[in-house]
């Protein structure tokens, strides 16, 4: 995969923060109300490019998906990711932008 297409970007933050949060595919899916699939998922951590449309329906299940798993003083300091932090090809995406949420990320109980 030495070649990128336009439509081929590469692994994409979401990708990693994924496996910062210990979340599957199979999370983002079962929680979306919005018809989500296992393929989008992986298209979307993969680099394929993404409509908005789907960039935001990924980041709402991603969002949804973690919010799960916080305790109440948890939520408290969550931050809401947007679409320009899990996808570097998004307009207003900042490569030196640092995730607030880290600390949360080791002390979600998975509960």
């Amino acid at each position: 995969m030495s070649e990128m297409t336009d439509n081929d970007l590469g692994d994409q933050p979401l990708d990693n923060m994924m496996e910062g949060w210990q979340l599957e595919n199979h999370d983002l899916v079962e929680v979306s109300t919005e018809q989500l699939t296992h393929k989008q998922v992986q298209r979307a951590r993969k680099g394929r490019r993404l409509t908005l449309k789907m960039m935001q329906k990924v980041t709402r299940a991603f969002n949804v998906t973690i919010w799960h798993r916080l305790t109440d003083e948890q939520k408290e300091a969550y931050y809401e990711y947007m679409h320009r932090d899990l996808f570097s090809y998004a307009k207003g995406y900042d490569a030196d932008w640092k995730d607030p949420n880290t600390e949360l990320q080791s002390g979600s109980g998975n509960s």
